[in-house]
């Protein structure tokens, strides 16, 4: 495989490639930068054309003694740098105001499903209204069919800083600002994760604060839907050292910051827990969220993700032990 046919296979697969639109907001987009690009480049080799044939049919040949004839002023040519890059600035605004008026004021169609995305320091919540529940860091959305499309429209709003939220796959960048509710949408056609990211300078883990957004299946999303719903799981099937941890975790700090729906864990600054083990990852996507990474989170999460604002807990080893084992109940 050649070199160039490698690197367009290797842009063709990127999980945050801008060429590679699997919904309808982004395909917009993709099409107005061909279209911007085919106009700049045009220009490009005409102007380019211009000065290459100047530059060989003026240039100075062996003989030349005198100055060339000076002409000053043309109003042909003054008419024609005036007129046309004029001409060419308006079909680039009316195409591009055209883009952003089908993607800003897209009308919600019967069956869209909403969701409120909030964009914390370094974090991102998910609240499912229409369905009932919290969640945090991985957004689930239904595949769209193209034919009858269900979008799903997002609500932006921050919890203290600027975050924009990015995947470029799906949808343009949209700002997260304090006080001020954004919207985008998106109607993926295509199953699948695709990657994100925070981009707006957000703070010290502003580069740590992803996106992940798995599009389901209908049956697949309506699956998890139910699962999300569910309250946690109570002492009964638990081990004896998850129990314990339940205790430890109900006593402690923890339940200030964060909820567990059916317990007393009802705090709103950290992420919601009551599923923390349906999630593929820790902290915004930082790292996979297995047993030893999230022992670790727990004890240091300096050691994960340098910066954030969850404190490291005071525990002994016996503690942490058990509160990981109550947390990996959590599915």
């Amino acid at each position: 495989m050649s070199q160039l046919s490698s690197t367009l296979f290797a842009a063709q697969m990127s999980p945050t490639n801008i060429f590679a639109p699997s919904s309808t907001p982004a395909d917009s987009i993709f099409r107005l930068s061909l279209f911007v690009l085919a106009v700049t480049g045009a220009i490009f080799v005409v102007v380019f054309s211009m000065l290459l044939y100047a530059a060989v049919k003026f240039r100075k040949r062996e003989g030349d003694q005198a100055e060339p004839l000076q002409i000053y002023g043309s109003a042909n040519l003054e008419l024609a740098w005036t007129v046309l890059p004029i001409l060419i600035v308006m079909v680039l605004f009316l195409s591009s105001a055209r883009v952003i008026h089908a993607i800003q004021d897209a009308r919600k169609p019967d069956g869209a499903n909403e969701v409120t995305v909030v964009g914390h320091q370094f974090w991102w919540e998910y609240r499912y209204s229409q369905y009932g529940f919290v969640t945090a860091n991985e957004l689930h959305v239904p595949v769209s069919d193209q034919i009858h499309p269900t979008p799903t429209f997002l609500t932006l709003l921050s919890a203290d800083t600027d975050h924009d939220f990015w995947v470029p796959r799906l949808a343009g960048k949209t700002d997260l600002i304090p006080n001020h509710p954004n919207r985008t949408w998106i109607d993926p056609y295509q199953t699948g994760l695709y990657l994100g990211q925070c981009a707006q300078y957000c703070g010290t883990e502003h580069a740590k604060m992803l996106l992940r957004v798995y599009v389901d299946s209908r049956a697949d999303f309506d699956h998890w839907v139910k699962a999300q719903q569910q309250a946690a799981q109570l002492n009964a099937g638990m081990s004896p050292g998850a129990t314990q941890g339940r205790r430890v975790f109900e006593r402690t700090a923890c339940i200030n910051c964060h909820a567990v729906a059916g317990t007393i864990a009802a705090g709103r600054f950290g992420p919601d827990l009551t599923h923390l083990m349906s999630r593929d990852t820790l902290a915004a996507g930082a790292a996979p969220n297995t047993p030893e990474n999230l022992r670790a989170w727990i004890q240091n999460p300096d050691t994960i993700k340098p910066g954030a604002l969850m404190p490291a807990m005071n525990l002994n080893d016996k503690e942490f032990d058990q509160i990981t084992a109550y947390l990996l109940t959590l599915h």
